[in-house]
């Protein structure tokens, strides 16, 4: 099927799902809108995530996607279960697919769990993991501060490396996790220096790679894959600032596909 995949986030985190998506499925086009405007979405109430959510897909319905994947944690714990009431086409969010790579890397079965505040307080990753292996021990810690520094492209360098440093002090004190789930997609873009923070024995775990396996096989499973022999065209959108969104998205994508003009951004108004 021609259509494209939609793909919706708070900001620039879920670039890292889309370029999960990108490597997966190479014949999909994606239609991917990053909420910049109003992120971030973790200290935001349910409600108000909510109706951010279901902005976001009807944006991405009008640009007639085949399937909306929910790049973002916060959304995807609050407004997941509802949006899937009001579709008739396959939505996905983060989270499960998040938990069940990380159960398959522990081995101490002690995982923790970083996200925004919003993620932690729905405790939806806890829930998702003990519903597979109650014998888990799981710590989750909120980490307000990576969202907006990643929003402004400070990915690495002494300012995120200080601000890693301090904001998982009590992760590290508190528990012996062998596996740490990035609860957040804005969180891959700061991963180095997490592992660096965190040491070399806990596996990091994002979700991006295991939602776009997911999605790959719904895709599948429903006939609605492309196999036709387009180059496809990526159509990109930000509510907020374009030069910061663009950067990031360049940076990102430049060793995904091998033309970036077929890679459009736009800012847009919802």
């Amino acid at each position: 099927m021609e259509r494209p995949i939609g793909v919706f986030d708070s900001g620039v985190g879920g670039l890292t799902v889309a370029l999960e998506l990108m490597r997966q499925l190479p014949k999909e086009e994606l239609i991917y809108v990053g909420d910049t405007l109003r992120c971030p979405y973790g200290s935001r109430p349910e409600e108000e995530v909510k109706q951010f959510a279901f902005e976001l897909v009807q944006f991405l319905l009008k640009k007639n996607v085949k399937m909306i994947v929910v790049a973002c944690n916060t959304a995807t714990a609050f407004a997941l279960e509802d949006l899937k009431k009001q579709l008739d086409i396959p939505i996905i969010g983060v989270i499960q697919p998040g938990a069940r790579a990380a159960i398959k890397n522990t081995k101490n079965e002690r995982i923790g769990i970083i996200g925004t505040e919003g993620t932690v307080r729905s405790e939806a990753y806890p829930k998702a993991l003990k519903q597979i292996n109650q014998h888990l021990h799981v710590t989750s810690l909120a980490c307000p501060k990576f969202v907006p520094m990643v929003e402004k492209g400070i990915t690495d360098g002494p300012e995120a490396r200080q601000v890693v440093e301090e904001s998982l002090v009590p992760l590290k004190k508190q528990s012996n996790i062998d596996t740490l789930v990035l609860g957040c997609t804005h969180y891959p873009l700061l991963q180095n220096v997490i592992q660096d923070v965190m040491g070399e024995h806990v596996k990091i775990i994002s979700s991006g790679e295991e939602t776009a396996r997911e999605t790959s096989a719904i895709l599948e499973m429903k006939n609605l894959l492309y196999t036709g022999t387009r180059k496809p065209k990526h159509s990109f959108y930000t509510t907020g600032d374009l030069e910061v969104f663009q950067r990031i998205s360049k940076t990102i994508f430049k060793h995904a596909i091998d033309d970036l003009g077929n890679l459009t951004i736009e800012k847009v108004t919802l």
